[in-house]
């Protein structure tokens, strides 16, 4: 998934799997990558899920569902038997086959037929899905594209802190870039800034790395330590403090 997942504890796990196939090249320019997880639990399994700002179209157990940008953690609880499939659009080029503003969807899930309308597959899989979306592909969309740009150029620069630094660098005003974003990507340019600056913190965590806070918090842009714990515990759920025991 374009997610980070996390056990949250308890379950004795016989297994969970998962796959990333990439799209097709034609596809490319609307999907980042197909992800499948698969599983199977003796007791309930809570898993702790962060976003990034790609919506989904999830199959699962015979229903297909939308999933906009989510402004928070979330957690899923998978129990039993059971398999999804999932598109990932890249961040802001969902917005072509929505037809509406992105931020309509933020936070929400939505019964994919609302969008799509009927046909889709009822055993999904790369070849079916890809057969579905190229039925549906919307016409380009240059401010789609310009929106996905500039999320990838947010999570390829780690200095890029704030909002008004990046409108400079693009040449636009800070409201433009909002709208844009609203309008695109479904949430701010400040939050997509704020995930992919906390990705490095867990990037580094991962790599076995003691952070000084204080330090790290200046560095990401933070007025203080207290902001950045905040920030950090809304995304993930818990303090990087904890977080770091944990991991």
């Amino acid at each position: 998934m374009t997610r980070d997942a996390r056990e949250l504890g308890g379950a004795w796990t016989k297994y969970q799997r998962h796959a990333f196939p990439a799209p097709s090249p034609d596809l490319a320019r609307f999907v980042e990558r197909y992800w499948i997880v698969s599983w199977d639990y003796r007791e309930p399994y809570r898993q702790l899920v962060v976003p990034y700002p790609n919506v989904h179209l999830t199959f699962r157990d015979g229903s297909a569902t939308v999933n906009g940008v989510a402004s928070g953690h979330q957690i899923k609880v998978l129990e039993g038997r059971g398999e999804v499939f999932g598109v990932a659009f890249r961040p802001s080029c969902f917005r072509p086959f929505l037809g509406a503003s992105a931020s309509t969807i933020t936070d929400r899930t939505v019964d994919a037929r609302e969008i799509f309308g009927p046909g889709l597959p009822d055993e999904p899989d790369v070849a079916a899905v890809e057969r579905f979306l190229r039925a549906r592909l919307p016409r380009p969309d240059p401010k789609a594209e310009e929106a996905a740009e500039i999320v990838a150029k947010i999570a390829a620069k780690p200095e890029l802190t704030r909002v008004d630094v990046l409108a400079r660098e693009l040449g636009m005003n800070v409201r433009r870039l909002q709208r844009l974003f609203a309008e695109y990507v479904g949430i701010g340019p400040k939050w997509v800034i704020r995930r992919y600056r906390l990705r490095e913190v867990t990037e580094r965590l991962a790599n076995g790395a003691e952070p000084n806070w204080a330090a790290l918090a200046v560095e990401l842009g933070y007025a203080d330590q207290a902001h950045f714990a905040r920030d950090f515990k809304d995304m993930f759920g818990e303090s990087p403090t904890k977080y770091a025991e944990r991991y």
